[in-house]
C-alpha cells in the first residue's frame, strides 16, 4: 500500500474552507491538521486539530501544506515553511509585491521544494472547454477580449485590492 502524503492547511476563512473539503476528498492524501490563529469559523476542520501556528503544523509532520491566508501573511508563511523543508501550494497572489514574492521563491528553490501558486479558475471545466473549442477554430479568430467581474467588492481582499486579487484571474485566462 502506498503511503499517503500528509496535508496541512493553513487559512480557515473563505478560501481555506474550500482547500478543507478538497484535502478531505484526495486519494492517496490526510489532510492532518490545519492552522488559523482565528480557529474554525466555518467549523471545516472535521475534527482535526486546529492549530493556532505553522510552526505547530510543521511539528504535526505533514510533507506539504496550502496557505490559503491573507496575502500580507504569505510571505512569512512560505518563508517558514520552506526552511522547514515543506512543500507549498500558496493561494493567488503569491505575496504582497515582488520582492516579497522573489524571495518566496529563492527559499523554495534553495531547498529544492515545489512552492506553487493555485490559480484555481485556470481549471474551471467552461473555461477549459472554451479553450479546447478556440483550439479546435469551432468559434474562429479572436480578435478582442473583455472582461467584467459581476457582484460586490469581496471584503477578504482589502489587504491587496481588486487587481493583485481578482483581475490576476482575468489576465491568466486571456494569456
Amino acid at each position: 500500500m502506498t503511503q499517503k502524503l500528509r496535508a496541512g492547511l493553513v487559512g480557515l476563512g473563505m478560501m481555506g474552507r474550500h482547500h478543507a473539503r478538497v484535502l478531505s476528498s484526495l486519494d492517496g492524501v490526510e489532510l492532518v491538521a490545519v492552522s488559523d490563529p482565528m480557529g474554525d469559523p466555518h467549523n471545516v476542520a472535521g475534527g482535526r486539530p486546529v492549530l493556532s501556528s505553522v510552526k505547530e503544523l510543521i511539528a504535526a509532520g505533514i510533507d506539504y501544506a496550502m496557505v490559503a491566508a491573507p496575502t500580507a501573511f504569505h510571505e512569512d508563511l512560505a518563508l517558514e515553511l520552506a526552511e522547514a523543508g515543506v512543500h507549498a501550494l500558496i493561494e493567488k497572489p503569491l505575496a504582497v509585491d515582488t520582492p516579497a514574492a522573489e524571495r518566496i521563491t529563492a527559499a523554495f528553490k534553495a531547498k529544492n521544494l515545489v512552492g506553487a501558486v493555485g490559480h484555481i479558475e485556470r481549471y474551471n471545466p467552461a473555461l477549459q472547454q472554451l479553450r479546447a473549442r478556440l483550439d479546435a477554430g469551432e468559434l474562429g479568430n479572436v480578435y478582442q477580449i473583455a472582461t467584467r467581474r459581476q457582484g460586490p467588492f469581496p471584503a477578504r481582499i482589502a489587504d491587496v485590492g481588486v487587481i493583485k486579487d481578482l483581475a490576476t484571474h482575468d489576465i491568466d485566462l486571456t494569456a
